[in-house]
């Protein structure tokens, strides 16, 4: 089967760090844009860290430029979002993605999601 399986969820108090992973089966990640979304309680799904099917090239909401990093390993076939500074705000189910064609972020165009994975941020 084709999935993305997300770790590395978890409670944190604000202002620290965590780190989300997602890890690739049956397929590769070369050739595809990576991405990560989350959907806050009664939000919907916003774009938050993205890269270019094409090119490469980097897309981040404006919400956690700077805080938001995100990474790939290819030897290891698994995405990460490295979370800095996290507000009460970034609370939200986070879920990774791959898309064969650009998505910029949009979510509109993803091949495959992950399942999920719970960040809560408390104040």
């Amino acid at each position: 089967e084709v999935q993305l399986v997300e770790s590395g969820g978890g409670l944190v108090q604000a202002g620290g760090s965590l780190t989300l992973s997602c890890a690739a089966s049956g397929f590769t990640f070369d050739g595809y844009g990576l991405g990560w979304f989350r959907q806050a309680p009664g939000k919907e799904r916003e774009g938050v860290a993205c890269t270019s099917a094409s090119d490469g090239a980097l897309y981040y909401a404006e919400s956690v430029k700077g805080r938001f990093f995100i990474s790939s390993d290819f030897a290891k076939n698994t995405m990460y979002l490295k979370m800095n500074s996290l507000k009460p705000e970034d609370t939200a189910v986070y879920y990774c993605a791959a898309d064969r064609l650009d998505d910029y972020c949009s979510g509109s165009l993803v091949d495959y999601w992950g399942q999920g994975a719970q960040v809560t941020v408390s104040s």
